[in-house]
């Protein structure tokens, strides 16, 4: 039996973190795309073209998720992210994960509203941008990297600005999305508020 939990919202909201911890709860199976986006960008660093790059997607190249996670890698896929052609050949490999037997978590930009529009639970996971680059400058840190706030801000409303404004798939809520505004609740709140919206459906 599948059953489908979208997660979608922008850099440094949680979604990641609620993703996980809703997969673990449910004995769910959980695909972070932001990984799929980052890995053409760093192929397409390494000098392929973004289409190319999309098109020879590998399981292994998802493998070293920590090396995926530099802010380099971040500006590149979110430029590649805007490129329709890169959306349409990830796009199948999305939608087969999300339908796989024993329940799918997948959290992104597009999930409720493109690649899983008929999820049985969808959440819009938000903060405000001050939050999501104080959060982002300490993951960061914690990885080794140095920079400052001002310039993680930057990055995170110009990543915003790009993911909402792009001509295909934007980054919206769906009409029937819960909205998790996580600029003032704690891990803890903002993964019960989402056990419990999936819960809610699951149990039904």
């Amino acid at each position: 039996m599948s059953f489908t939990v979208a997660i979608d919202g922008p850099a440094a909201a949680g979604k990641g973190t609620i993703g996980r911890a809703v997969a673990a709860r449910f004995g769910f199976a959980h695909l972070d795309t932001g990984l799929l986006y980052r890995a053409v960008g760093r192929r397409m660093l390494a000098g392929e073209s973004p289409v190319a790059a999309a098109q020879g997607l590998v399981p292994e190249d998802m493998a070293t998720p920590d090396v995926l996670r530099t802010a380099e890698v971040a500006e590149a896929a979110s430029k590649v992210a805007v490129i329709p052609q890169v959306r349409a050949a990830l796009l199948d490999f999305q939608r087969a994960f999300a339908r796989r037997s024993g329940g799918a978590v997948l959290d992104g930009r597009d999930i409720g509203t493109v690649i899983c529009p008929d999820a049985e639970v969808k959440l819009f996971v938000t903060a405000s941008a001050a939050v999501r680059a104080e959060r982002r400058l300490a993951e960061l840190r914690g990885n080794g990297f140095q920079t400052d706030f001002e310039t993680v801000l930057a990055d995170v409303q110009a990543r915003d600005a790009r993911d909402a404004e792009r001509a295909a798939a934007p980054m919206v809520a769906a009409a029937d999305a819960l909205t998790l505004d996580t600029s003032e609740m704690s891990v803890d709140q903002a993964v019960a508020a989402a056990i419990a919206a999936v819960d809610a459906r699951h149990g039904a």
